[in-house]
């Protein structure tokens, strides 16, 4: 399996910060946005990772991310010179894939649960990651029942359900075939959703509904959701080692 960082978009919500900044390398907590979905992958073992980002301030994320070797994957680099969705920014690994599975992460997007497990067992078909929202109309909405997917749909009016599909999607090769016969949403863009739609059609999508949190952090309060997130979840981690330590010590006294 190839990994596929899709870091498009121009980062209009985060202005004036993108102004300076490419969006995925602003800080979350203590660490660049990027890497947060970069970990993903590599607890999935997977080694190879194209990075797809727009023409603003490219040059920070090859310099930052470089060969990919401080992060234990080998990075390729495309410029999306004219942002028509994430489908689109997809299509353009389908020469790195090599005929290989895909696993998809939005730049953007920090998730709390361990997606390891999914991704490694991954054979064929297709593969989403569910999250309960308040407000599914921002996203595209996954109808579920039982180990069934029964609809999915983009930004719907009337949601059939309050699960969102996040920002990680598994596709076998011909995801890339898919994609090419895609035709453009009303807004003009290659829609993900689509993609997802077919595999549904083949009756061959599967799902994993998330139960920690999962943010996109596309703007200044998500942003700011998930820095605080990650602090609460890298004290917890201290506090217990301490504990720990602490107990041992008493023991041994």
């Amino acid at each position: 399996m190839k990994g596929v960082l899709i870091c498009g978009g121009t980062g209009s919500r985060l202005r004036p910060l993108t102004n300076v900044f490419n969006k995925s390398l602003l800080p979350v907590y203590h660490r660049p946005l990027i890497l947060y979905p970069l970990e993903i992958m590599q607890k999935a073992g997977i080694k190879q990772v194209i990075v797809i980002t727009g023409t603003e301030h490219i040059d920070q994320i090859t310099r930052f991310l470089g060969s990919g070797s401080r992060y234990g994957c080998r990075c390729t680099y495309r410029v999306q010179e004219d942002p028509k969705g994430i489908a689109q920014a997809l299509g353009m690994a389908e020469e790195f894939a090599a005929g290989d599975s895909v696993c998809a992460i939005l730049g953007d997007n920090v998730f709390f649960d361990d997606l390891s497990p999914s991704i490694k067992s991954f054979q064929n078909g297709g593969h989403v990651f569910l999250k309960e929202v308040p407000d599914p109309k921002r996203f595209g909405v996954v109808e579920v029942d039982g180990t069934l997917v029964k609809s999915v749909e983009e930004k719907p009016l009337q949601p059939k359900s309050n699960l969102a599909q996040t920002g990680c999607y598994l596709y076998d090769n011909r995801c890339f075939d898919v994609i090419k016969n895609l035709k453009p949403s009303p807004r003009g863009e290659l829609e993900i959703t689509d993609v997802t739609r077919w595999y549904l059609d083949q009756k061959e999508l599967g799902y994993t509904v998330l139960n920690d949190e999962w943010v996109d952090a596309g703007t200044f309060e998500s942003l700011f959701k998930a820095s605080a997130l990650v602090r609460n979840k890298e004290k917890l981690i201290v506090d217990e080692v301490k504990n720990e330590a602490l107990k041992q010590l008493t023991m041994n006294n």
